[in-house]
């Protein structure tokens, strides 16, 4: 087999993001180039809408009218916004990542104008907007685009930064590039006379990280990264000669722009690599090129090339980790329920049932079908981590997509799970051996049916036989009862009983509700092994709704049919 070729692709794509002309635009607004430009003041800051003629295009641009040099490294978590009730970022927390951090300055600049920026927002009505600004304005600009109202449905504005600072931390990095999925929303042009996006910065471990595609210009070329720590190891670099270009202005920025943008033209694609130590064709040959581009060859040590190359290897692998795509993997899912669905019918027409007889696997079937049963476990696990990536908001339209699946998932599988674990001398699942994520595919329904005020999956007298138990933990609590019939005869007969009298009492509401299914009347079922026992230790003189439903076979025959009414 072939090994494939792995190449960062940041030098060919710089003259295309280039040539596109979307800098030269977004530059002259912030320039205020044309006429039209409608300027706003805020608290330190301001702002320019500009609608380009004849188009559905607006630009918004940031200027912060305080001095960039007043910018302190302190960063503020979301949680300590959220006690000051500061809301406009509390979307993105969610259960993996529930704390992100921001820079102080920039958040309380945002915070400070909020209300102003939030007219702004609903008084644009196109689809295509574009959000800049230079130094502290493409903070601002950052975080306008990732503010709540962009988190709802809407269609995300394009940000393009210029000489920006870093806005956040590695959290706010994740929340933003794992969980919004937007990472692509966000363009940071530096050039690498630019001392302030370093600002922050003092060495790769710094608490700022960069999110989004970052275009790094020198005076003759440009490239492309997106990995945040190739990122920070370009800016320590860049960081550690800006000592000499202390003169630098962000107006820079509009000749950079416009010399770029000539190059990117008639760009040379065949330029070679001075390090000649690997194949013309190999990643680490153009992680070289790119490092020529922005003149920075000489300078960076050996070291600091091989973490930049090491880290696009990384994302490289984490790209194909986060390529999961539950909606492409629904046919074969299909596919593999309807095993089930099938395997269930045929045990539940024999004297055991479908949980009991995968549980003690005595036939080839009960074996086959553990390849399905774990497949389906590992896509379902990978469905609800997912979800718990991503912001709150946007996990809540994610998961409500999925209740019906992973209900009726739950419901045929997780019985399953039960089986084995008690097969291998488990004790007490729902409180040690249950898996998350079949307690957030539970919780998730609760929280559906909370506001829609009813079950998802209502059932009928009528289909009965071919429903799921309702609660799919119930065969646990069937092996609990199991053992606390042993336990009657030992030393916690007390609390053993009342296990029991709790369990009769579950298992009737579950019968009343039509939310059991039938193959719990299986000859030689779990169930029915229990009642047998329980029915012989308590004697016939013991009656309860459940022991008086349970001692008429006829009872059980008519629930089978929907045809039974209970009192």
């Amino acid at each position: 087999m072939t090994q494939s070729i792995l190449f960062s692709s940041g030098i060919e794509l710089a003259p295309f993001v280039i040539s596109s002309g979307l800098l030269r635009r977004s530059w002259n607004v912030i320039s205020s180039q044309h006429e039209g430009i409608i300027s706003n003041v805020g608290v330190g800051l301001s702002w320019k809408v500009y609608k380009e003629p004849d188009t559905d295009v607006v630009i918004v641009a940031f200027e912060a009218t305080t001095d960039s040099s007043n910018l302190q490294p302190d960063l503020v978590s979301s949680s300590e916004l959220k006690e000051n009730n500061i809301l406009h970022f509390d979307f993105l927390c969610s259960k993996k990542n529930p704390v992100f951090s921001f820079n102080s300055t920039a958040v309380s600049l945002f915070n400070e104008n909020f209300q102003k920026i939030d007219q702004l927002k609903s008084e644009i009505n196109t689809s295509k907007l574009i959000v800049t600004g230079d130094a502290l304005g493409g903070c601002i600009a950052s975080l306008f685009t990732i503010s709540d109202s962009f988190g709802s449905g809407k269609k995300r504005p394009l940000c393009i930064t210029f000489g920006s600072p870093l806005v956040g931390d590695k959290k706010l990095q994740q929340a933003i590039s794992l969980g919004v999925k937007c990472n692509s929303c966000f363009l940071h042009v530096v050039s690498h006379k630019d001392p302030l996006p370093s600002l922050f910065i003092t060495n790769s471990a710094s608490a700022y990280v960069p999110f989004g595609t970052f275009l790094l210009c020198s005076d003759a070329s440009s490239t492309c990264f997106d990995n945040p720590d190739s990122i920070l190891e370009l800016l320590v670099t860049l960081g550690s000669i800006h000592a000499q270009n202390e003169g630098f202005q962000s107006a820079e920025y509009g000749n950079i722009v416009g010399n770029h943008n000539l190059e990117a033209i008639c760009y040379d694609f065949t330029a070679k690599s001075e390090d000649s130590t690997h194949p013309a064709d190999s990643l680490a040959s153009s992680i070289s090129l790119q490092l020529q581009a922005l003149q920075l060859t000489p300078r960076m040590q050996q070291q600091q090339k091989q973490n930049i190359y090491i880290n696009i290897l990384e994302t490289k692998k984490q790209q194909r980790w986060k390529s999961f795509d539950p909606f492409k993997q629904l046919t074969q899912i299909k596919f593999y329920i309807s095993v089930l669905e099938w395997y269930k019918r045929e045990t539940n027409n024999g004297p055991i049932g479908c949980y009991d007889s995968f549980k003690n696997k005595n036939s080839t079937s009960d074996h086959d079908v553990i390849y399905f049963h774990k497949k389906l476990t590992f896509y379902w696990e990978k469905v609800v981590e997912e979800e718990n990536r991503m912001p709150r908001r946007e996990g809540a339209a994610f998961r409500n997509r999925w209740l019906y699946g992973g209900t009726a998932y739950r419901r045929m599988v997780e019985p399953l799970a039960i089986g084995e674990y008690y097969k291998d001398g488990g004790e007490d699942y729902v409180t040690k051996g249950r898996s998350e994520h079949f307690k957030q595919l539970e919780d998730w329904l609760k929280e559906a049916m909370s506001w829609v005020k009813r079950d998802f999956e209502s059932t009928s007298k009528k289909n009965v036989k071919a429903i799921l138990t309702k609660d799919s933990c119930f065969w646990a609590h069937v092996e609990e009862a199991n053992l606390s019939c042993k336990e009657l005869k030992g030393k916690e007969k007390e609390e053993a009983s009342k296990k029991l009298v709790d369990f009769e009492e579950y298992v009737y509401e579950l019968l009343k509700n039509y939310a059991v299914s039938p193959e719990i009347f299986l000859e030689k079922s779990s169930f029915m092994r229990w009642w047998v026992e329980y029915k012989g230790i308590k004697g016939t003189s013991y009656s309860s709704p459940l022991t008086i439903f349970m001692n008429d076979a006829r009872n059980r025959e008519q629930y089978a049919l929907g045809a039974y009414d209970f009192p």
